[in-house]
């Protein structure tokens, strides 16, 4: 089974302590959410991951196909979604699907049937001749996220995509998300809403660069005796020796 596995992960910027020895595992075919308030070190992780940063200590291991492998040879399944999409605000939605069908150098029967199943669950179709600068919040969201997986990466890492996002449109990214998933990818998305880490398979629990704890949100909550799932920041302060 492919995953990710994270090692002793520390990250420095001068003066600030982004990450502080992250140890944790991402399996393959699951949805992993990175859960934490701001500051707690999610959009780091998430960059080490893609590589555009590189640690300070530790490392990060591509296990797939039962192969350990560098990033460099695992980012071309690996699929980037930023919290801020750059998209071409005078270039339509179609323009949009049909400039990264030729960036992904995708065959045009693949294209279409990906398009269509996209436009669908997005609910965009009949916004294709809309340019992006005229798209709602929303909407900008759901066509970079279109863009991202119209080459139906292996990976897709996702830094805070809902926010910003209307409630209709949250539900609409999670329910893309849930159907690819089931599609054997492994999505890692970050997110500072505490009521989404129950959408997860898993959750790796960051605060102040630490990962305070990583596992099945429903089963976290019931060992800590916990209602709701962001009282589990307050278990790990309460009882932090």
């Amino acid at each position: 089974m492919n995953q990710i596995t994270v090692a002793r992960l520390s990250k420095q910027f001068k003066s600030v302590t982004a990450l502080r020895g992250v140890s944790t595992v991402f399996e393959g075919g699951k949805i992993h959410g990175v859960i934490g308030p701001n500051g707690a070190g999610k959009t780091t992780l998430i960059r080490l991951l893609t590589g555009l940063l590189s640690p300070t200590e530790g490392e990060i291991i591509y296990d797939f196909d039962g192969e350990k492998r560098k990033f460099s040879e695992v980012k071309d399944i690996t699929g980037y979604f930023p919290q801020e999409p750059s998209l071409y605000p005078d270039l339509s939605c179609k323009e949009h699907l049909e400039f990264f069908r030729d960036l992904y150098v995708i065959p045009q029967k693949d294209f279409e049937e990906r398009a269509k199943t996209l436009l669908e669950a997005t609910g965009l179709t009949e916004f294709l001749d809309r340019p992006a600068g005229k798209l709602s919040g929303g909407m900008y969201k759901k066509l970079g996220l279109m863009c991202v997986l119209l080459n139906r990466p292996k990976v897709l890492l996702l830094d805070e995509p809902t926010i910003g996002v209307d409630p209709i449109s949250r539900r609409d990214l999670w329910n893309l998300l849930n159907s690819f998933s089931a599609a054997a990818m492994t999505v890692i998305i970050s997110t500072s809403y505490m009521e989404e880490a129950l959408k997860c398979a898993k959750v790796h629990v960051l605060s102040d660069g630490k990962l305070l704890r990583a596992g099945e949100p429903s089963q976290m909550m019931k060992e800590l005796n916990l209602k709701k799932f962001e009282e589990v920041f307050f278990y790990e302060r309460d009882n932090k020796s």
